[in-house]
């Protein structure tokens, strides 16, 4: 979509300027010295205007606080103050805490806790935000140059930045995990502390370490910053750029325009998809960085870059619950299908995504905005955290058989861990939004109140939606106002909308995908009620019909499953599935799949299977996408189906450990090491291979006390100077060469580990060396497995 900015100028429009971590203008913000050069049609509502009513959010949000208060600053301090030369107040927690990136978990709680005081209230959260802010600026006091950062060895990675010696392999800057990444997560959370809890400390702090960041860089060629670039930094661009509109400092600006990667972003300015393969989180903040600079310079291409960028992801590149990515990257649009793996969806990327989504919105209020906003809010927001003890998931896999996976308070501190805190505590800021005139936009229906204090009008929503289709706006005024507002019409609600005005049915004409306008003066006391039922459908991949998701209205549709079985797949030929869908009497959102239609490979018949919303299963494995056939499809298909999947449980129930080679979480977990390597795509998989003489080496876990194997797949039409050693604890057990093996197809093959080597142990090396002027791999998997026999090779 093309648009048009209106360019506005002058002091005067303080006002179009935005709330950084809410992301879009809010009306009447004083605190920027900047105004935006692109008139915003929409504005957010301070988080601190809305207040969430019971309902599975406000749960969602008291478990998060909670969560946060547990809590210890001091201990997400203990590696700032040490590389300050402080001592610690606190012993570092564990998981990513203890790890290359410690340090990143302090900025999203920074965030988490400014959002909390501003969604709540409470001051306790203000509180710690005082305290931490405090910390912050003595570690930077005691540093002398403005740095603050909590990573290993952060003053010697910078300094070879400085220098102009930048080395990376795609995940890490100078042998450093990320750590633009990790210091844009400070940035963020002392812009939060300032503009939610008025901290000036906290500016203060900001701008000092800004000055570093610009005294860090100043240097470096155009060459130079590109290469630094390759390596994952987070939304450097966005914060610098709200720095410049903090401070009206140009330098700012112009150092957030330096954070521009061109090997990602140049391609969507022009409006090319060349995401495939690409890390997936790593690019959405680069994303939300040029919108962020599309509002303060007007420059068309930062709108074309957002634009497009939104467009590609939500609707040919998203899951059915609104998230993306698979083993944290894109994979190939054409097969989405056949990319739905253990690690689908992680969280952060929907965090991110909805951050740009309320920028698009900002500039331009269509319905398909909130409609993904609504979608992914409930499907993979909500349905990331534990309801029972607020614990957040980094995946949300969609494979079937897999369940959520939690992080545990104190020993995870993953990068989800992070946005997961700030998730739930901002759930009031894309309810309602407002023009800068008479107009409400109604978006979510969510148990709520807004104070719209300019007005003096406040909106009381009560609704138990999504549990019962409808929700009652009631209206306070001050005095008689006229306002318009503009009511969602769901692209779901297809069956019938209708709103009332206490009482008198309004004759409105509206289509799914819409809003509808109710202009005219309201006083104290107005109730407008609105209806939307909700109805069953299918909603199949965009590469494959035959892979279809269940949904009733906004939410997907889930069936706990039984992986030590075959899945259950769907039968219905022509006929859609939601005809053997029935809802369970006096169980909302519960319904019963007959099995006649839901059936599984190897049994003539089945028990009614169970769905309900997928935010609501979380303790078990489940089925969201369904293999869809026709009755012939099926008998031709069902003995195929069963032995496939009886080799792949097979498979799995020997495994003790894989790796996901070529994903820097994954390498990571196993201990990756190596010389001359390098990992890339082929086929919609990830490799690594090692070249000129060089090598890789990952730990994997094994069982002590049985024979073991080691499986590596192998893409069979490699060929070329691909000789290399497997080396287990430096022991050679194979000498491999790839030459042509196993035209194309990718297989399997099985080395036996000596009982020696295995014995007593609980993990192994695994080394690939490739012979000298030669190459190791490509390698595409590797897995530790309990010892089945006869050993074999298999394509896969």
């Amino acid at each position: 979509m093309k648009r048009t900015a209106v360019l506005v100028a002058g002091l005067s429009l303080w006002t179009l300027c935005p709330r950084l971590q809410a992301v879009v203008p809010v009306y009447h913000q004083t605190k920027m010295e900047v105004a935006n050069k692109v008139h915003a049609q929409v504005y957010s509502f301070e988080l601190s205007d809305v207040r969430l009513l019971a309902g599975p959010f406000k749960h969602a949000q008291d478990l998060d606080a909670a969560y946060l208060l547990r809590i210890e600053p001091d201990r997400l301090l203990s590696r700032f103050r040490v590389n300050a030369g402080l001592k610690p107040k606190g012993e570092s927690y564990g998981g990513w805490e203890s790890q290359g990136i410690s340090g990143h978990t302090l900025g999203h709680y920074l965030s988490a806790c400014s959002l909390m005081y501003a969604s709540t209230g409470d001051t306790r959260f203000k509180e710690r935000v005082r305290y931490i802010v405090s910390e912050l600026a003595a570690c930077q006091k005691a540093g002398g140059d403005g740095f603050i950062g909590g990573m290993p060895n952060a003053r010697e990675i910078f300094a070879k930045v400085a220098a102009g010696a930048i080395s990376s392999a795609g995940f890490d800057l100078n042998g450093s995990w990320v750590p633009w990444y990790n210091e844009h997560k400070t940035f963020a959370g002392l812009i939060d502390a300032y503009l939610y809890t008025g901290s000036d400390e906290a500016k203060q702090v900001l701008v000092r370490l800004a000055d570093w960041a610009w005294n860090t860089t100043k240097g470096l060629s155009d060459d130079e910053w590109q290469k630094m670039l390759a390596a994952e930094h987070g939304g450097m661009n966005d914060s610098l750029a709200d720095v410049y509109a903090l401070t009206g400092d140009p330098k700012y600006l112009d150092l957030s325009r330096k954070f521009y990667h061109r090997a990602v972003l140049d391609p969507l300015a022009n409006r090319e998809d060349r995401l495939t393969g690409l890390h997936a989180n790593t690019q959405i903040p680069k994303v939300i960085g040029a919108a962020r600079l599309y509002e303060l310079t007007g420059e068309q291409k930062y709108d074309t870059i957002a634009s497009f960028f939104w467009d590609v992801v939500t609707k040919e590149r998203s899951y059915v619950i609104g998230g993306n990515s698979n083993n944290e990257h894109f994979p190939p649009k054409e097969a989405m299908s056949k990319n739905i793996g253990p690690s689908t969806a992680e969280t952060c990327n929907t965090y991110n995504m909805l951050k740009l989504t309320r920028h698009l919105f900002s500039w331009n209020p269509l319905p398909q905005y909130a409609d993904y906003y609504e979608r992914a809010l409930y499907n993979h927001i909500l349905a990331s955290q534990d309801p029972d003890d607020g614990m957040m998931c980094y995946y949300v896999p969609l494979k079937t058989g897999v369940p959520k996976a939690f992080n545990t308070p104190f020993d995870s501190f993953w990068c989800c861990t992070g946005t997961g805190m700030e998730n739930h505590a901002k759930y009031g800021d894309s309810i309602y939004f407002r023009s800068a005139a008479n107009d409400l936009y109604v978006n979510l229906f969510i148990a709520s109140e807004l104070r719209w204090t300019d007005k003096g009008v406040t909106v009381r929503q009560n609704t138990e939606y999504p549990v019962k289709p409808s929700t009652r706006l009631t209206l306070t005024c001050r005095k008689p106002t006229e306002l318009a507002l503009h009511l969602r019409r769901p692209l779901w609600a297809v069956k019938s909308y209708t709103v009332t005005v206490n009482g008198a049915r309004e004759l409105l004409r509206s289509k799914p995908g819409s809003y509808v306008t109710i202009k005219r003066v309201w006083k104290s006391g107005d109730v407008i009620e609105i209806s939307m039922p909700m109805t069953l459908r299918e909603e199949p991949m965009r590469d494959d019909a035959h892979t279809v998701a269940l949904l009733y209205g906004p939410l997907v549709l889930a069936a706990a499953e039984n992986p030590a079985g075959p899945p259950p797949v769907i039968v219905a030929g022509s006929t859609s599935a939601t005809t053997a869908i029935k809802p369970v009497p006096g169980k909302p959102l519960t319904f019963t799949a007959s099995g006649r239609v839901f059936r599984v490979a190897g049994e003539p018949s089945k028990k009614p299977l169970t769905l309900r919303p997928f935010y609501a299963v979380y303790k078990t494995p489940y089925v969201v996408y369904w293999d869809s056939f026709t009755e012939g499809q099926w008998n031709a298909k069902q003995q195929e189906y069963l032995a496939e999947q009886a080799r792949a449980r097979a498979l799995e129930a020997r495994t003790t450990d894989s790796i996901r080679v070529g994903e820097m979480q994954s390498e990571r977990d196993h201990r990756f090491e190596g010389v001359n390597t390098e990992t890339g795509e082929f086929m919609g998989r990830k490799w690594r291979h090692a070249t000129d003489g060089g090598w890789f080496l990952f730990g994997l876990k094994i069982d002590p006390k049985v024979p073991m194997d080691l499986i590596c797949t192998y893409w069979g039409g490699d060929s070329g100077n691909r000789e290399f050693d497997i080396l287990v604890s430096s022991e050679r057990i194979a000498a491999e060469v790839l030459e042509n093996n196993r035209p194309g197809v990718f297989y399997d093959k099985t080395y036996e580990l000596p009982t020696e080597i295995t014995t007593g142990r609980d993990g192994i090396y695994v080394r690939f060396q490739a012979h000298p002027g030669k190459m190791a791999g490509g390698l595409y998997g590797c897995r530790a497995v309990r010892r089945a026999t006869p050993v074999m090779s298999s394509p896969r």
